[in-house]
């Protein structure tokens, strides 16, 4: 697997598609901004959502037994799987058991980060993705490089060719209402032949056992109240203990994402309608450990509204799959080290720590702080050996100021006389993209110290 960088660096390649992926996903944050500001208690809901998301974490145990009870006395049927593997396969029974070989999905990053969809095709179950962004990908055989916007890194004219090839749509230019004429075409014969509807969970309620699925397009409520089966698949943090607190999270979201009031469509499920069946597959698949972690348990309160890509410097010029992971960006970058830590070494690097990401975060997740955290973990059980010895010289010279001085001299003369050929090495991996700055006559001190005694 390539690192950040060297997949950021493929991705860099071609300038004009940074910068116009630049401008979208910058164009989110701004929308952002707009929503917020008319909020005039933003900072009081923000600080409510974060102490709510704490309390559960704070007692998760108590709230899962809870929302189990309140689920199971709905009729509906309850399932726990401990990692991706178990949730898929407990997919498959379920499936196995109502002869299912069609069904329609909404947009899930839980079942995104269980492979769910390759599992299920091995096994000869069509599944499709609903969700439009979700529905280009799979044509594509990608996978998101966006939370909420998982196809914002093609262009119109790309998705429709795709539809050409994939769908035999006639070509169009690109013409955006063209290509989702095309697809809600598509996907409403996918709907009508559907035998099961799977979908994620923004929030489940612990007081009720109920849960709330958040759409722009309707695509979750007509796969369930079309299908004999509903598949929910959440994981252990998406709880909330109260149904009276879903309101603080569902005015947060939409802002946090794009701007928006709310989203479209804010499904709320709480029991199977007569002549259907309701399962709810509780999924751990790391998230324990996470809890378990002093120093990175906060992560857990995250809502998945993307903000914290929409404002990262690094996200928005590198590209979502330059991550490697489910779940890109800063928040991506806290979470995927503790599921592989050496495969995912190189995230929580791929970040100028200026922490705009904590700043736009909805429920006040210290997301900079916990990046240099993972840094600092990361550099004692993996260090760096180059790393480590030009730490370990540059220590040596800044502890004794004569030879501070003396180097400084040294290097401007330097700098100055040597060929470019000899300062821009293959060892200067910083200059392979960065030029020198002017090299002052003196230095600092040295300046200081003439005018001083003038």
């Amino acid at each position: 697997m390539l690192t950040h960088s060297q997949a950021a660096k493929e991705f860099n390649k071609d300038e004009s598609r940074v910068d116009w992926h630049d401008k979208a996903i910058w164009h989110l944050r701004q929308n952002r901004d707009l929503g917020v500001n008319k909020i005039p208690n933003w900072q009081e809901l923000r600080e409510t959502a974060s102490e709510i998301k704490l309390n559960v974490l704070s007692h998760l145990d108590t709230y899962l037994e809870e929302f189990e009870k309140m689920a199971l006395s709905n009729g509906v049927h309850v399932h726990w799987a401990l990692d991706g593997d178990e949730h898929n396969k407990i997919v498959k029974d379920i499936l196995e058991k109502h002869r299912v070989k069609k069904l329609v999905k909404s947009k899930s990053m839980l079942t995104e980060e269980c492979s769910l969809n390759p599992y299920l095709e091995k096994y000869g179950i069509e599944i499709v993705d609903t969700d439009l962004g979700e529905r280009i990908i799979q044509l594509a055989k990608e996978k998101p490089s966006h939370i909420t916007a998982p196809a914002i890194h093609k262009k119109k004219e790309e998705i429709d060719q795709l539809f050409q090839k994939t769908m035999g749509t006639p070509p169009s230019n690109g013409d955006p209402q063209f290509l989702v004429n095309a697809a809600r075409a598509d996907l409403r014969k996918r709907f009508l032949n559907a035998e099961a509807a799977i979908t994620g969970v923004n929030f489940a309620m612990a007081d009720t056992g109920g849960f709330v699925v958040c759409t722009n397009e309707g695509n979750a409520d007509l796969g369930v109240h079309l299908a004999p089966v509903h598949i929910a698949c959440m994981g252990i943090e998406k709880l909330i203990p109260k149904v009276e607190h879903l309101g603080v999270f569902l005015r947060l979201l939409a802002r946090s994402a794009n701007g928006q009031s709310i989203t479209s469509y804010s499904s709320h499920f709480f029991k199977p309608r007569k002549g259907q069946e309701m399962h709810i597959i509780i999924v751990d698949n790391g998230r324990s450990k996470q809890l378990a972690s002093e120093e990175f348990r906060n992560s857990l309160k995250c809502i998945r509204c993307g903000a914290c890509m929409n404002t990262c410097p690094i996200y928005r010029r590198s590209g979502g799959h330059s991550y490697g992971s489910t779940i890109p960006g800063p928040i991506g970058s806290i979470l995927s080290p503790n599921i592989d830590k050496k495969k995912y070494s190189s995230l929580p690097f791929a970040s100028t720590l200026c922490g705009s990401c904590t700043d736009v975060c909805p429920v006040k997740i210290d997301i900079h702080s916990q990046l240099y955290k993972w840094r600092q973990n990361i550099m004692k059980e993996h260090p760096d050996r180059i790393k480590k010895l030009a730490m370990k010289t540059n220590q040596a010279v800044f502890e004794h100021p004569n030879l501070y001085n003396i180097v400084g001299i040294i290097m401007r003369r330097a700098i100055k006389l040597l060929p470019k050929g000899i300062l821009y090495n293959k060892l200067n991996i910083w200059g392979k993209q960065r030029d020198l700055p002017n090299v002052p006559s003196k230095s600092f001190k040295e300046w200081y110290n003439e005018r001083s005694e003038q």
